[in-house]
């Protein structure tokens, strides 16, 4: 069965604007999904919508929203209540790299809300939706740095954590039931994360998020999580022989950089 034909006809991909977002509504743009796109920026929304109509000859619907507004998940709802969802991409999120006590209170809050609580309440809204077809999908975006203590990057390699588990655990939960779950997690990824997150200069080597992307749709169904690149492969492998305190330790001498 095609792509289409299990995940279709409707998807939802959030921070979609750029970065992974982008590159996820692209790819499933050309498996011929009709994608609701949301973000903050609404003319890159509709700047990607217009490319893709033209494209791919698909519907692409754009909403301006800052998921981390306390009506935010129940107006997205409200956007998604006469559509046939069958693919979830909670992939929203951003990350800061300085010291905990420098980080204002804000930031952390809505750090916190938009990493790991948006997609667990857009997970279980949309629920319902998804139990009521013969297949669907949730792609939760983790990362790498779920998978260790993230000194400089505490409250973020935190989320990241949770997203991975609460994805694993759900996926399980899930089981038999049609609905596939999968935790991707990239490690450094060209997007305009690193600007935002003020870690340019600790990661200059970046993954292509094309790949990241591609490889992820491509294991839907398949497993349960998806580590993306043999050398990041290698390296959480390395971290589960490892004592946790050596593994701390050398994630802080990196992330001081």
């Amino acid at each position: 069965m095609s792509f289409k034909l299990t995940y279709g006809p409707w998807a939802v991909v959030t921070g979609a604007s750029s970065g992974l977002g982008e590159h996820y509504t692209r790819q499933l743009a050309e498996r011929g999904l009709n994608v609701l796109i949301v973000a903050r920026r609404l003319g890159l929304l509709e700047t990607l919508a217009d490319e893709l109509l033209s494209k791919h000859k698909v519907k692409i619907e754009c909403l301006a929203l800052d998921l981390t507004a306390t009506d935010a998940v129940e107006s997205l709802l409200e956007a998604c209540k006469a559509k046939d969802i069958g693919l979830l991409v909670n992939n929203a999120g951003f990350g800061i790299k300085k010291p905990f006590p420098e980080n204002e209170y804000s930031a952390l809050r809505g750090m916190v809300r938009l990493n790991c609580e948006v997609p667990v309440l857009l997970s279980h809204a949309l629920l319902d939706k998804l139990k009521s077809r013969d297949r669907a999908g949730i792609i939760n975006l983790a990362s790498v740095a779920g998978f260790q203590p993230t000194p400089f990057m505490s409250v973020y390699g935190a989320t990241k954590g949770f997203d991975l588990l609460f994805s694993e655990a759900l996926g399980s939960e899930l089981s038999g039931t049609g609905i596939d779950v999968l935790a991707v997690c990239p490690g450094s990824t060209d997007t305009e994360f690193h600007a935002v997150a003020g870690s340019e200069s600790t990661f200059p080597k970046m993954d292509d998020p094309r790949l990241v992307v591609l490889n992820s749709l491509n294991c839907l169904g398949k497993r349960a999580v998806y580590i993306h690149g043999f050398k990041h492969r290698v390296l959480v492998f390395l971290n589960r022989l490892t004592p946790r305190f050596l593994v701390t330790r050398v994630a802080h001498s990196m992330l001081k950089k």
